[in-house]
């Protein structure tokens, strides 16, 4: 899929030289690929503290085979 954007050329050549990658795409997605990473992570880090923990729940027998 094509899509074209007007990317600050500053901004595109800094993520360039902190990335360490060769090409625009490859840069441009792997900043994509660290934004999703980073808002999925707070996410789970909003999730703290929300749930009650049960000290009987016995997590090891979830682990076996059977």
């Amino acid at each position: 899929m094509a899509t074209n954007l007007a990317i600050d050329p500053d901004l595109l050549e800094r993520a360039l030289a902190v990335s360490g990658e060769k090409t625009k795409k490859a840069a441009v997605t792997k900043a994509l690929t660290e934004f999703i990473a980073r808002r999925e992570q707070k996410r789970l880090v909003e999730l703290f503290g929300k749930f009650r923990w049960d000290p009987d729940f016995d997590y090891k027998s979830e682990r076996s085979r059977r």
